[in-house]
């Protein structure tokens, strides 16, 4: 299964107007939802995998990656922790997606290094939720 890209965030050459955005989503509707809310503010490259995200990885370094938890194969946290392990890619903040909300899944997932942990469905404005993602991308060290 190849990785999805969006149309209009990779032409030839990848157009830099806005920051870049890698959602790692296993499920259609909600990368689609997320990814209509990102566009907002972000051209978005898409993985229906973490050994999607891990290939797409290779040729682009995202200003921010939006991660599933529950991923068929390797799941987040395991891409979360080559992620942060990469010189090349550790510092890209991360943000954990799932529809777990138990203190012990988020405090492994931060233990893993992600940034922000979101849990699924999105009930925060949409808009409000593209701004504070923004502003977590642009502190991109």
């Amino acid at each position: 299964m190849s990785p999805h890209i969006q149309a209009s965030a990779l032409p030839t050459a990848r157009r830099k107007t806005m920051p870049l955005a890698l959602l790692v989503e296993d499920n259609a509707i909600n990368r689609k939802l997320m990814r209509d809310i990102l566009a907002i503010r972000f051209d978005v490259l898409e993985a229906e995998s973490a050994e999607n995200a891990l290939q797409l990885l290779e040729n682009d370094i995202p200003d921010l990656m939006l991660v599933d938890l529950q991923l068929p194969g390797m799941d987040g946290l395991a891409l979360m922790r080559c992620v942060k392990e990469s010189v090349r890619t550790a510092a890209i903040p991360v943000v954990a997606i799932s529809a777990h909300a138990m203190p012990e899944d988020i405090d492994q997932a931060m233990a893993c290094g992600c940034a922000e942990y979101v849990t699924k469905p999105l009930i925060e404005d949409p808009f409000a939720f593209v701004d504070r993602m923004a502003r977590l991308a642009s502190s991109r060290s």
